[in-house]
């Protein structure tokens, strides 16, 4: 066991205040436990994780949210979700505000915060505990307006200056600003956001349209958190280097991005230091497709082209179902390994 604190490690990682060693966080897809079982929890036992993983419940299959059971299930919003397979995240087949006609009778609903199983597997967000460093959230903006309304239609609805698209923003950041108070009174230390915003090779919108019509809602969301003494996480994917220096000017601390598909020396040429990276090692082949070697080798250039000794770098790795075995313990091993 190391010697310094979890928590602080992780603070002074966030704050580049030489943490002994990057802190670990762990990124279990529900479907990775599911195919890979006693061994996958084998690997994770020898891990010291930094955000109190082993604290998680026994989370059954039935306790599973709609976007995560197989067939077509309904969530809270009304959104029809449809797997494959328990634990492969699914794609919403019917979304309630497809037709504007819907809009006017449309109701919010009044979430509990206590998080469901995804949350608790992709961000570990178990409550306040002293020995850790807590997140609570996995709040989506974007992603639940593409839901409500439809990835297409919205994206032309926003291009058109359709009036019912300004007013579903402006009801869906209230409705985020109603569960952000709820996470606040839990004392967390950091809430976490997630939008993917990216293709593979560019933001899916136009960097002045995002900065017109969606950064003002990310800049009252995030300064409610801020406001509270509370970190701010955002997970992103894609290739979002266009809106990185806005996320910093906002009050970022902490990224979760899709850094190998942007370049990780041209990244840490233009971030580092500026923000704390939750790196997401190449999942499209790396940890897929490549050998335990070339994993560790991954994990090395990640780190010094992102991070330094002053810190910056959460070690992060997202497991799906069809990461190997020897990968997730290749990981995990230069993980504990590393140091700068």
């Amino acid at each position: 066991m190391s010697a310094m604190p979890c928590r602080e490690r992780v603070k002074k990682a966030l704050s580049f205040d030489y943490p002994d060693r990057p802190p670990i966080s762990h990124a279990i897809l529900p479907s990775a436990l599911i195919r890979h079982g006693e061994a996958l929890q084998k690997i994770l036992a020898e891990v010291e994780e930094d955000f109190g993983w082993g604290l998680l419940p026994d989370l059954p299959l039935a306790k599973f949210p709609p976007y995560y059971k197989k067939g077509r299930n309904k969530d809270g919003f009304g959104v029809v979700w449809e797997s494959s397979e328990d634990g492969e995240y699914g794609i919403p087949v019917d979304k309630p505000l497809s037709d504007w006609s819907n809009w006017s009778g449309f109701a919010w609903p009044d979430f509990e915060v206590r998080p469901p199983a995804y949350q608790l597997y992709s961000g570990h967000m178990i409550g306040p505990d002293p020995r850790y460093y807590s997140r609570g959230g996995w709040i989506t903006f974007f992603e639940t307006l593409q839901e409500l309304r439809g990835f297409e239609d919205l994206l032309a609805d926003i291009a058109l200056g359709e009036k019912a698209a300004f007013e579903l923003r402006d009801a869906m950041m209230a409705h985020n600003l109603r569960l952000i108070d709820k996470f606040l009174l839990l004392d967390y230390d950091g809430i976490h956001f997630a939008d993917d915003w990216g293709t593979q090779n560019a933001l899916m919108i136009s960097p002045t349209l995002w900065k017109s019509f969606f950064r003002p809602c990310y800049e009252v969301m995030f300064e409610r958190v801020r406001a509270a003494g509370v970190d701010v996480h955002f997970h992103t994917d894609g290739y979002v280097t266009d809106i990185i220096p806005e996320l910093i000017d906002l009050g970022v601390s902490v990224i979760n991005c899709q850094s190998n598909c942007m370049g990780n020396e041209e990244l840490g040429r233009r971030f580092k230091g500026r923000i704390c990276f939750r790196t997401d090692l190449d999942r499209q082949r790396t940890m897929t497709y490549g050998s335990p070697a070339e994993v560790r080798k991954h994990v090395d250039v990640v780190f010094h082209a992102l991070g330094s000794e002053r810190g910056g770098i959460i070690a992060c790795g997202e497991i799906g179902r069809d990461t190997p075995l020897d990968n997730i313990k290749a990981m995990y091993e230069a993980f504990m390994e590393f140091r700068f």
